[in-house]
Protein backbone atom coordinates (compact mmCIF):
# COMPACT_ATOMS: atom_id res chain seq x y z
CA UNK A 1 0.00 0.00 0.00
CA UNK A 2 1.30 3.75 -0.96
CA UNK A 3 0.25 6.59 0.30
CA UNK A 4 0.33 9.97 -0.89
CA UNK A 5 -0.39 13.26 1.21
CA UNK A 6 -1.61 16.20 -0.52
CA UNK A 7 -3.55 19.64 0.05
CA UNK A 8 -0.28 21.09 2.65
CA UNK A 9 0.29 25.13 2.63
CA UNK A 10 0.33 28.22 3.81
CA UNK A 11 -2.69 29.76 6.11
CA UNK A 12 -3.30 32.32 7.87
CA UNK A 13 -4.36 31.67 11.60
CA UNK A 14 -8.02 31.46 11.51
CA UNK A 15 -8.06 29.80 7.87
CA UNK A 16 -8.49 26.42 7.07
CA UNK A 17 -7.28 23.54 4.78
CA UNK A 18 -7.79 19.96 3.99
CA UNK A 19 -5.85 17.39 3.67
CA UNK A 20 -5.75 14.37 1.51
CA UNK A 21 -4.51 10.98 1.79
CA UNK A 22 -5.03 8.69 -1.46
CA UNK A 23 -3.86 5.20 -1.40
CA UNK A 24 -2.84 3.09 -4.04
CA UNK A 25 -1.90 -0.79 -4.08
CA UNK A 26 -3.27 -3.16 -1.72
CA UNK A 27 -6.70 -1.93 -0.71
CA UNK A 28 -6.73 1.50 1.86
CA UNK A 29 -10.72 -0.11 2.83
CA UNK A 30 -8.98 -2.37 4.47
CA UNK A 31 -7.03 -0.16 7.34
CA UNK A 32 -7.50 2.33 9.54
CA UNK A 33 -6.17 5.27 9.00
CA UNK A 34 -4.31 7.80 11.13
CA UNK A 35 -3.37 11.42 10.70
CA UNK A 36 -0.25 12.30 12.30
CA UNK A 37 1.90 15.65 12.47
CA UNK A 38 5.76 16.81 13.51
CA UNK A 39 6.81 19.86 14.40
CA UNK A 40 10.42 21.19 14.72
CA UNK A 41 12.02 19.64 17.57
CA UNK A 42 8.86 17.58 18.65
CA UNK A 43 7.77 14.08 18.47
CA UNK A 44 5.31 12.92 16.24
CA UNK A 45 1.28 13.24 17.30
CA UNK A 46 -1.55 11.35 16.70
CA UNK A 47 -3.90 13.51 15.82
CA UNK A 48 -7.30 12.32 14.09
CA UNK A 49 -7.69 7.94 13.46
CA UNK A 50 -10.72 6.64 11.22
CA UNK A 51 -11.79 3.23 11.50
CA UNK A 52 -12.87 1.18 7.73
CA UNK A 53 -16.39 1.61 7.72
CA UNK A 54 -16.21 5.26 9.38
CA UNK A 55 -18.06 4.31 12.63
CA UNK A 56 -15.59 5.01 15.03
CA UNK A 57 -13.00 7.91 14.80
CA UNK A 58 -11.06 9.62 17.49
CA UNK A 59 -9.19 13.20 17.71
CA UNK A 60 -6.48 14.35 20.02
CA UNK A 61 -7.63 16.84 22.22
CA UNK A 62 -6.29 19.85 20.54
CA UNK A 63 -7.85 19.80 17.50
CA UNK A 64 -11.23 18.55 18.66
CA UNK A 65 -14.13 20.49 17.02
CA UNK A 66 -11.66 21.96 13.95
CA UNK A 67 -10.51 19.50 12.61
CA UNK A 68 -12.78 16.45 11.29
CA UNK A 69 -11.63 13.12 9.84
CA UNK A 70 -13.54 11.38 7.02
CA UNK A 71 -13.05 8.81 4.32
CA UNK A 72 -13.94 7.70 0.70
CA UNK A 73 -13.64 4.26 0.27
CA UNK A 74 -14.59 4.29 -3.09
CA UNK A 75 -12.36 6.90 -3.71
CA UNK A 76 -9.44 5.42 -1.74
CA UNK A 77 -9.23 8.58 -0.39
CA UNK A 78 -9.26 9.72 3.65
CA UNK A 79 -9.06 13.56 4.82
CA UNK A 80 -8.61 15.95 7.32
CA UNK A 81 -10.41 19.11 7.16
CA UNK A 82 -8.87 21.58 9.25
CA UNK A 83 -10.81 24.52 10.42
CA UNK A 84 -9.65 27.52 12.77
CA UNK A 85 -6.27 26.70 12.16
CA UNK A 86 -3.42 27.69 14.29
CA UNK A 87 0.09 28.80 14.95
CA UNK A 88 0.24 25.78 16.96
CA UNK A 89 -0.93 23.70 14.37
CA UNK A 90 2.43 24.07 11.86
CA UNK A 91 3.67 20.79 11.26
CA UNK A 92 4.25 18.17 8.68
CA UNK A 93 1.85 15.75 8.64
CA UNK A 94 1.16 12.27 7.78
CA UNK A 95 -1.06 9.42 6.84
CA UNK A 96 -0.85 6.25 7.41
CA UNK A 97 -2.25 2.79 7.52
CA UNK A 98 -2.80 -0.18 9.73
CA UNK A 99 -5.08 -2.01 11.79
CA UNK A 100 -4.84 -0.89 15.50
CA UNK A 101 -6.94 -2.00 18.38
CA UNK A 102 -9.49 1.43 18.47
CA UNK A 103 -8.34 2.26 21.50
CA UNK A 104 -4.64 2.55 20.10
CA UNK A 105 -5.38 4.34 17.35
CA UNK A 106 -3.45 7.67 17.71
CA UNK A 107 -0.45 5.59 18.77
CA UNK A 108 1.90 5.46 15.85
CA UNK A 109 3.24 2.32 16.72
CA UNK A 110 -0.11 0.73 15.49
CA UNK A 111 0.64 1.21 11.78
CA UNK A 112 2.39 0.16 9.29
CA UNK A 113 2.49 2.49 6.29
CA UNK A 114 3.13 5.68 6.21
CA UNK A 115 2.98 8.28 3.47
CA UNK A 116 5.64 10.81 3.07
CA UNK A 117 4.06 13.97 4.84
CA UNK A 118 2.61 17.66 3.92
CA UNK A 119 3.92 20.71 5.00
CA UNK A 120 1.41 23.05 6.69
CA UNK A 121 2.21 25.87 8.28
CA UNK A 122 0.06 28.52 10.16
CA UNK A 123 1.53 31.95 10.41
CA UNK A 124 0.20 35.85 9.23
Amino acid sequence: LQLVESGGGLVQPGGSLRLSCSGSGDGLEHYYIGWFRQAPGKEREGVSCINTQSTYSRDVESVKGRFTISRDNAKNTVYLQMNNLKPEDTAVYYCTAGSPLYYECLDAGSYVYWGQGTQVTVSS
